[in-house]
């Protein structure tokens, strides 16, 4: 079943850190087909805070999902991120 990875800035605090997270990501994804649905677009709040932005991954199963999550390679591109800025991440499963 279709899972999505959602992943949202709440605070940014190194630039730089982010900037080195943005140059190491794209070699982290792997062979299984990944679908970019939205990355920091235009976001309007109906309820809470209103985050920095918020960047939205279809994968084919939670199971991929969590294997690109915690390989090797994107945890090496994520200490970036972690000192970069402040987020929470999930992945949450489709109803099809």
């Amino acid at each position: 079943m279709t899972a999505y990875v959602i992943f949202i800035r709440e605070k940014t605090l190194d630039q730089r850190e982010m900037d080195i997270y943005a140059e190491k990501v794209p070699a982290t994804l792997p062979s299984i087909p990944i679908e970019m649905l939205a990355a920091y677009g235009r976001l309007e709040v109906f309820e809470g805070e209103t985050p920095e932005g918020v960047v939205l991954f279809s994968f084919p199963t939670v199971e991929d999902a969590k294997t690109w999550y915690y390989s090797e390679a994107y945890q090496s591109a994520a200490e970036h991120r972690h000192a970069g800025a402040t987020y929470r991440g999930f992945v949450v499963e489709g109803s099809t």
